[in-house]
Formats: C-alpha cells, structure tokens, sequence
C-alpha cells in the first residue's frame, strides 16, 4: 500500500544534491518559529497595544521600509562574502530581536525593535535564494522552489494550529518559540550547510574580485533590466493582494465574523496542507509552460479567492476562498522565484534576489496601511473588492509582458538587438 509512494519520496530524494535537503530542513524549522508568531502578530498588536489597524499597516511599514535596506545591503554581502555567513547573522539577529519584541510594552520601542529586525532578519533572504540557485541546474530550480516551499508551509501547517493555542495562554511564547527555532536554524547551517559562493579560482580571478562598494554599485546594472524590472513592478501588484492574507484578513474575520484566532489558524493550516499535498505535482504539471502565462493564471485566481471575502460569511465559505486562494500562490510563487533565478547571471545572484524582495517589501509597506485605512474609515468589504480589481490588473500586466518577451525571443537572432540576461539564456 505504502511502497510506491515511499518509492516515488525516495526518487525525487535522489534526484536533487544532499546540500539542498539539509537547506530545506534547516529552513523548515526556521519557519516553523516564524509561523507561530507571524500568522498572529497583527492581532497582538491591537490587543497587547489597544490600537487599531492602522498602527498595524504602519508597523508593518516600518517593518519594510527596513527590510528593503536590510535586503539590499545583504544582496552586496552575499555576493561578497558568502551565503552561508550572511544567513547565520541575519538567524542570530533575528532571534534576539523577536524576544525584544515579545518585552517591550511601548508601541514606540515596538518601532523601533521593528527597524532592527527588518534591517537584519531580512538581509539573510536573498543569501537563502541565491543558496538553492546555486546548488540546483535551471531545469530543476522551479521544483527545487516548490519543494522549499512544500517544506515552508509544512511548517506552517503546523504553526498556526499550535500557535492559536499558545496565543491564548500568553504571546510571549510565540516570540520565545521564534527566537529558539532561529538559534537552532543558525546551528544547523554553521555545522551541515557548505558555502556555495563560487570562489576564484585563477590569480587574475582573485585580483579582479570586487570591492564590496563595487559589488553594491552592481545593483545599477540589475536596476537597468528592463524586462525584470517591468516582471518586478507586476509582481508587487500581485504581492499586495497576497499581503491581505496576514494583515487584514485575520482583524477582518475577527472583527466582522467574530472568527477567534483558532479559527484564523485552522484556516492557515489548510492553506499550508494544501501546499504540502499539491504544491509539487502543482509545479511539475506547469514546468514546461510558458512561465509569464502561468503567473497570469495564479493572478486572476487570487481575484476569485480574495474578492470572495467581500461577499460571504459563513466559515465553510471562507475555508472555499482560502482554497481557492492556495492554488493561485502554488501557481505563482515557485514560478516566479525561478523566473529572477533565470534572470540573474551567477555573480549577481544575490543583487537580483534582493532587488526583487523590493516586489515584497513595498507590497508589505502599502498593501496593510492602505488595508488599514479603509478598514478603520470605511466598508472593510472594500478591501476585498480591491484586493480582486487589483488581481485582474495584474493578469492583464502578466499577458501583455508575456507577448514582449516573445516578440523578443522571435527577434532574438538580430545582431543590433539588446536583450536582457533571461532574453539572452532563451536564445
């Protein structure tokens, strides 16, 4: 009954390098930490604060405006330095910040302990990214993506579940939880994960290494990709509707439903058990089509999922929109961190990733303030009803780039042509 499923774990085993899983396991608990305490933080804010949800978006503005010069600044450092230093710096600095922020009791060292935590925690992203593009050919990135993110809401299956529960005895343990599963991740890479930098390896290699103020003006050459940078632009679009999961979605439900926050984690849970479940034969099934369309796919069913929110009220209802919601991001997301791997030449691998954590961090400044004005002054319905018009823009954004780069790729064989870097792979 169970040999061929376990034959069938053992072959995609097998398929990938060693290093790859111990990154993905080290990432799982991790995440497992974050979990705990992200699923719940905007609901601790306004109860442990008594305010409202627009302190909340500006929080979490906070939160990504440090996170972009956080990103950027481990972006250069990764490509400098090394992944494997720049993940274990910005693990350790985040555990010490989530248990300074599960002390203070004053929203303004809440702030503050928020720039910290943005400026350090977020710098080990693109390191992690660039990492698994190192250790995986491009024909196996979108799996290996997949997979990484089977293991992420693995953990996120479970973290809101336990989570709901510790919530309600006290949130200091969330934050405690956190920290220790950072420390041990940080353990883990120090003893079991190899750098994956590639090293020069010639005297002139070595000489012409670059400075690291060289390597942080790389980010202008990223910065002048202009089929990336107009596939950054819509992603951002597509990342503020997702953003509404975390911020707004969970004060809605409890505000407007009265779900409780066991209800809100249940609901979290069956988003990550569905990733589990789906997310690898999701990717497989889509691997080999044309990337720019099945983003548009993933778009236009976040519209379904997200503006159901704004018309139903019964907890079955909503288990059905998160659902629906679950199959756009397994649509979206192991696509899009394979299209910036193709994207990115080998020695910008960290300036690219970290240049497209800018299509997260504003989405994560402006998507809950402007959640959070409109649920504070007016129909909180309404920012269900954007979350989807702003969907289907996306999908139009994503068809019409679709259409450019094929015209570019038809075209590709001119000489006076100038193409970017995934232009130039395809040809």
């Amino acid at each position: 009954m169970f040999a061929k499923p376990l034959n069938r774990a053992k072959e995609i085993y097998h398929e990938y390098p060693k290093q790859f899983w111990v990154v993905v396991g080290a990432s799982f608990v991790d995440h497992l930490g974050g979990a705990l305490l992200f699923t719940f933080f905007s609901l601790y804010v306004t109860q442990h604060f008594g305010v409202g949800m627009t302190q909340v978006g500006i929080l979490f503005a906070i939160f990504s405006i440090s996170e972009f010069f956080g990103s950027m600044f481990g972006g250069a450092l990764t490509d400098q330095i090394g992944r494997k230093s720049v993940i274990i710096i910005g693990l350790v600095v985040s555990a010490l910040t989530s248990v300074g922020m599960g002390l203070v009791n004053k929203l303004e060292l809440f702030y503050v302990l928020a720039v910290i935590t943005g400026l350090f925690a977020d710098m080990a992203g693109p390191a992690r990214q660039a990492m698994i593009t190192d250790l995986l050919p491009e024909e196996k990135r979108a799996d290996g993506f997949g997979i990484m993110r089977v293991a992420m809401n693995l953990s996120v299956s479970i973290g809101p579940a336990i989570g709901g529960f510790l919530a309600a005895t006290s949130y200091l343990l969330l934050f405690g939880a956190d920290a220790v599963s950072s420390i041990i991740t940080a353990i883990f890479f120090y003893f079991l994960v190899a750098e994956t930098l590639p090293e020069a390896k010639t005297e002139e290699e070595i000489e012409a290494k670059p400075s690291f103020s060289d390597t942080f003006r790389g980010y202008l050459v990223v910065l002048k990709d202009r089929p990336f940078i107009i596939f950054m632009a819509i992603s951002m679009i597509v990342t503020i509707v997702y953003m509404q999961m975390y911020g707004a979605l969970p004060v809605f439900l409890r505000d407007v439903h009265n779900v409780p926050e066991a209800g809100f984690g249940m609901l979290m849970s069956l988003n990550a058990t569905m990733v589990v479940l789906m997310q690898f034969a999701i990717t497989r099934k889509i691997g080999d089509k044309p990337p720019m369309l099945m983003m548009a796919l993933g778009a236009i069913i976040y519209a379904v999922g997200f503006s159901m929110f704004g018309f139903i009220g019964q907890y079955g209802l909503f288990m059905v929109a998160m659902a629906i919601i679950t199959i756009g991001e397994m649509v979206v997301t192991p696509i899009q961190q394979a299209l910036v791997a193709k994207f990115s030449p080998e020695d910008m691998r960290g300036r690219y990733m970290a240049v497209f954590g800018i299509s997260w961090l504003i989405p994560g400044a402006i998507g809950p303030l402007l959640a959070g004005l409109i649920m504070d002054n007016a129909d909180p319905v309404w920012v269900w009803y954007g979350a989807g018009i702003l969907a289907v823009i996306a999908t139009v954004g994503f068809l019409a780039l679709n259409k450019h780069v094929e015209q570019d790729e038809e075209s590709a064989s001119a000489p006076d042509i100038q193409l970017g870097p995934i232009q130039k792979e395809t040809a």
